[in-house]
């Protein structure tokens, strides 16, 4: 049973496709690793938003909550800050350790792509 429309669906799997696809690239392209990563997670990040509803609704919830500094109980929630604090650490980051940034936004993907699975119901 799927928990979305068609159109959020669309979009919701073609951004989880993407994200996987930008994460490939940054595996075998070095020198673009820490562009393609940001983009990786930026499009994880929207694949979610479309997933729950409105995606201009969901980053303005998502950035009030992160500029309020209060802890949140919501594991859900909790993730896509931890998406939009990671694409905020990318943004400003110098070169760093390549290796351990890639495995930690793999794993986001990762998570990004079985929470888009679930609420639309089909892999992608």
């Amino acid at each position: 049973m799927a928990f979305m429309n068609n159109y959020r669906r669309g979009w919701a799997l073609r951004y989880i496709r993407e994200a996987k696809a930008e994460l490939q690239a940054a595996q075998k392209i070095p020198r673009l690793a820490l562009t393609l990563m940001l983009e990786a997670l930026r499009k994880a990040q929207f694949a979610i938003y479309y997933s729950l509803g409105d995606p201009s609704s969901i980053e303005k919830i998502v950035k009030s909550i992160s500029s309020n500094g209060h802890s949140v109980k919501d594991p859900l929630l909790r993730y896509l800050l931890e998406i939009d604090e990671m694409v905020e650490f990318l943004s400003e980051a110098p070169e760093l350790n390549r290796e351990q940034i890639l495995k930690h936004v793999s794993e986001l993907v990762s998570v990004a792509s079985e929470i888009v699975e679930l609420f639309a119901g089909e892999k992608d």
